[in-house]
């Protein structure tokens, strides 16, 4: 991704579950784990790979693990297109995935091997074994559940209309709907794509490999509007500063989650985990510094 001005601060919590795995008391993984998230500098301790992937080793601790995982390694599926999810800046990967699925692993003592894929093959890779699991913030739907097994949400969406700011054309997809003119940008194979496919014929949408290329196209006034999550529109927002906006109100509201292949024997210590993550208050922190809100 090209020319990202939308900064965010990639932080790790690593202290106390690493160095503390021999102390006493009551204290668990994720007591620990509810610390403030760690100073900006505990990104420079990463080593990144040729594709600016960051490197991690095994994280947690056996003694503190909610499940055990014992350095097991976690391949993860990322787009690295997808703000704020996954994306790369200034040559190296970073966002929400780079943050919560370490996390995680400090809490089930394992190690997280992220791997680039396209969005069009992720699901049905994550489905055939290739990958253990997958981040990109995907939706549960029923459909996908057919092919791959999801964990526990970790986040509701609403899908909106992102325009350029000023658009006084429409304020609803339905006023966008009635005007045979517009056209209406998305990303394929997505649940976006979905639901413009509800509203439009398939001759007003105009779909797009991946998001980047949809909302130049917005910028570039090729497209009208553009139909995204709208998390991922407050970073193209925020990259963009006063040039794109929401209009309208929510258009569908969904719930986002990690997929498994289908009876993956990882979705259950992801789900321990994600829950001790919304109990100690990390993954609303997160969540709202890197969406706004918190769920």
């Amino acid at each position: 991704m090209n020319n990202k001005k939308y900064l965010v601060i990639v932080f790790l919590v690593i202290g106390a579950l690493a160095l503390g795995a021999c102390g006493g008391g009551d204290t668990t993984a994720a007591d620990e784990a509810a610390a403030a998230p760690a100073e900006a500098d505990a990104a420079a301790e990463l080593t990144y790979d040729e594709n600016g992937i960051p490197v991690y080793g095994c994280l947690g601790s056996a003694d503190t693990a909610l499940v055990d995982l014992d350095c097991r390694e976690i391949t993860v599926a990322v787009e690295n297109a997808y703000l704020p999810f996954n994306y790369i800046e200034d040559g190296k990967a970073g966002g929400w995935d780079y943050v919560v699925i370490p996390q995680i692993c400090e809490l089930l003592h394992c190690t997280p091997v992220f791997q680039e894929c396209s969005w069009d093959i992720m699901i049905q890779s994550v489905a055939d074994g290739q990958y253990d699991m997958a981040g990109d913030g995907i939706t549960d739907t029923p459909d996908r559940e057919e092919i791959v097994d999801f964990s526990d949400s970790y986040i509701s969406i609403d899908q909106r209309l992102m325009v350029n700011t000023g658009e006084d054309r429409f304020v609803s997809i339905e006023d966008f709907v009635a005007d045979p003119d517009l056209i209406l940008g998305t990303q394929t194979a997505t649940t976006n794509y979905e639901t413009a496919t509800q509203y439009l014929p398939t001759d007003r949408i105009s779909a797009f490999e991946q998001y980047p290329f949809a909302v130049q196209s917005l910028l570039s006034n090729d497209v009208d509007a553009v139909l995204i999550d709208e998390q991922a529109g407050i970073g193209y927002i925020n990259e963009n500063p006063g040039a794109l906006e929401f209009v309208g109100p929510s258009i569908s509201s969904d719930n986002l989650a990690f997929v498994f292949p289908n009876d993956s024997d990882l979705v259950a210590p992801f789900n321990q985990a994600i829950q001790a993550l919304k109990d100690n208050g990390f993954l609303a922190e997160t969540n709202t510094q890197f969406f706004g809100f918190a769920d």
